[in-house]
Parts: C-alpha cells; structure tokens; sequence
C-alpha cells in the first residue's frame, strides 16, 4: 500500500509516516519504480500500535524499544514489564496531580478568604508560609 493509503487508514499525516520511518519505528520500505514506498499490510499494524503507544504516555524511544523488528519476534515478558512500569508510572503522576490540585485549591481558598485588614502581600505570605507547612506534614 502507499503512503497515502496508509496515512489515511492511521489517521496520520504522510509526512508523521516517513518521521516514523526515520526514527527507526517503521521499517525502511522498498520503493516501486515510480519511487514511490510500498507499505506492507503489517506496517497499518505498528502505526496504531506507535500511536496508541503515544497517547497512552510511552515516548519515541520507550515506542522503539517496544516494537518488534517483526512479528514473529516479540519479546512479551518485556513487554509485560514496560507496559507495567507505565501504570506505576501513570500512577505516580495521578498522585502528585492530586496534591498539586490539593494546594491550588487550598491556595484559592485562603486568597478568596482574605481578611480585610490584610495587604495583599502579607496574604500571600500567609498563603505560601500554610503551603510550606502542608508540604512538611505530608513529607
């Protein structure tokens, strides 16, 4: 299949393809006379896999070092592992988004509660001396 055929079926521009192709996730293809590349049934295959791979949070090089160089070589245990670490990994981000929403909220909540006998600043300062103090009680 061409290109075009390919890009269309991934949901992909050519051009993210042939970027594909020059990290080394998609095999270089062989060329027809007119030059132009002829993509195997398998490459629509590892396209999906390449991008289901990038919205789940893996980068290119994680994405490379998953793939097999053919099908008939894969490394499950590895596999295993990596797509194992991405949960813990995806796991940890999940905690240290929720305390970050924690202290933005806890934030919000002490500005919109400002005395009115307080500056500006000596709010802020009371806000940013309670997110210290949060921070050592949770250490």
């Amino acid at each position: 299949m061409k290109i075009s055929e390919l890009a269309k079926l991934g949901g992909v521009n050519a051009s993210r393809i042939r970027f594909y192709e020059a990290q080394g996730l998609l095999p270089s293809t062989a060329r027809s006379a007119n030059a132009y590349r002829e993509y195997p049934p398998e490459a629509e295959i590892l396209l999906n896999m390449i991008t289901i791979a990038q919205q789940t949070g893996f980068s290119l090089k994680e994405i490379k070092t998953m793939l097999p160089q053919d099908f008939s070589s894969w490394k499950h245990e590895e596999l295993l592992v990596m797509l194992k670490q991405k949960i813990e990994d995806i796991n940890a981000m999940q905690e240290r988004l929720a305390q970050n929403k924690s202290n933005l909220l806890s934030l919000i909540q002490f500005i919109e509660s400002k005395p009115d006998h307080l500056s500006c600043t000596e709010n802020a300062e009371g806000a940013l001396a309670q997110l210290r103090q949060g921070k050592k009680t949770a250490a």
